[in-house]
């Protein structure tokens, strides 16, 4: 893959800005590790970032995600190995991610709504959209992966 344009050194300010945000969202959010490593891994799989993905499952077994559950990701709807609670996050994830088809549906918003408070859903959100921020960066640079 060609190099490309180094975003974070050609718009310092900007993303500096996205790098507050990002730990903004870190430091007052109450999601669990595992909410926010499994939507940051399955919204990266949907967009098809290798970076993110590799930085993420790194992440997340670090952090004690099974190998097991992170394989299955991409087919969670077909095992049992996920929550009810995070079922629901993985769906808000997908539908938030595929925006363009039917963004996030009222059955999805009203199911979450049962497991969580506004304010965690609220959070859920920021962090679907915050990883599509990401994705879209290193996908448009061919940001490498870091081994």
């Amino acid at each position: 893959m060609e190099s490309r344009i180094q975003v974070d050194k050609l718009q310092p300010e900007a993303y500096k800005a996205i790098i507050a945000l990002e730990g903004h969202l870190s430091k007052t959010s109450e999601l669990s590790t595992t909410h926010r490593e499994l939507i940051k891994i399955r919204a990266s799989q949907i967009n098809g970032c290798a970076f993110c993905i590799a930085m993420h499952t790194k992440d997340a077994l670090k952090y004690g995600e099974t190998q097991e559950r992170i394989f299955l990701l991409d087919a969670w709807k077909e095992t049992n190995l996920f929550s009810e609670e995070e079922k629901v996050i993985l769906a808000i994830t997908e539908e938030i991610t595929f925006i363009h088809q039917n963004g996030l549906t009222q059955n999805t918003y009203n199911r979450a709504l049962n497991f969580f408070s506004e304010t965690y859903l609220a959070q859920i959100i920021m962090a679907v959209t915050m990883i599509n921020v990401w994705n879209r960066i290193a996908i448009s640079t061919h940001k490498p992966i870091i081994h």
